[in-house]
């Protein structure tokens, strides 16, 4: 039996999540909402990794106030709102919070809570989850009307991406996930990784369910000089090396993740 996801699930906000860290997660959302609001879309990035959060390091942000401060009250939603580069906005969350470790139902009510409010005032709500199949992570992503899976050919993270899928295939009926294919070493490498990952579902996962799991190729981003220096000055790509294969990559996934989402 499959557990229904939460209200909100509305096709709007993406869950952008992967098997296993390191796979360049929260790069892609960053620079993913700057690629969106680049195209006249209002845009919102929550970084739902709520015990390890690195969002703020990416964008080079110093919040002052975090979503940990909206939960226990001390802020107002509102003002946890911030602009980032690229255009859109952010809300950060605290890193090293060892009580975000688990899903309690406070946690649960208040990021229920959170996203509820902020969907209606955005195109595109952008939750970077976690890593891994815990239960913070798997609540995050029911919470969103859409999945992407980030993921490298590396085997591991193949291996681990498959996990994934079969988690959110089997708990949460999710019947259609993307991929976006980060680090490919050369054209046609992403294609070449939905494949697989799609003929490993199809032959272990789909027998068991009541409908097939699809997964669609949204984007392959090429392993590039640039993402390791913006990764290293804690730059946006898009802003400050827009020109460069990853960045042009990354726009052409975005319009393919616009092109689904509500107008």
């Amino acid at each position: 039996m499959t557990a229904s996801p939460p209200a909100p699930a509305s096709s709007r906000i993406v869950a952008i999540t992967s098997g296993k860290g390191g796979v360049g997660k929260t790069f892609v959302a960053a620079n993913l909402a700057a690629a969106l609001a680049r195209a006249g879309r209002r845009v919102l990035v929550l970084d739902a990794d709520l015990g390890l959060a690195n969002l703020d390091v990416v964008l080079n942000l110093f919040p002052k106030i975090t979503l940990h401060d909206v939960f226990t009250g001390k802020s107002s939603l509102a003002d946890a709102i911030l602009p980032a580069p690229g255009g859109f906005s952010v809300l950060l969350a605290g890193s090293g919070m060892v009580e975000y470790s688990h899903m309690t139902p406070e946690v649960r009510d208040q990021l229920l809570r959170v996203v509820a409010e902020v969907e209606p005032q955005f195109d595109h709500v952008l939750l970077d989850t976690g890593a891994g199949i815990s239960d913070v992570v798997l609540y995050t992503v029911s919470l969103a009307g859409e999945v992407l899976v980030v993921v490298t050919p590396e085997p591991t993270s193949l291996t681990d991406a498959y996990a994934t899928i079969k988690v959110l295939a089997t708990t949460q009926g999710r019947r259609h996930m993307r991929l976006l294919v980060n680090q490919t070493r050369k054209l046609g490498e992403g294609r070449a990784v939905r494949q697989q990952l799609q003929q490993v579902v199809d032959r272990y996962v789909n027998p068991g369910l009541d409908g097939p799991v699809r997964l669609d190729l949204l984007g392959e981003i090429p392993s590039d000089p640039a993402v390791r220096e913006c990764v290293q000055r804690r730059q946006l790509m898009l802003e400050v090396l827009p020109g460069v294969p990853a960045a042009r990559a990354m726009v052409a996934a975005a319009a393919r993740l616009a092109a689904s989402a509500p107008q």
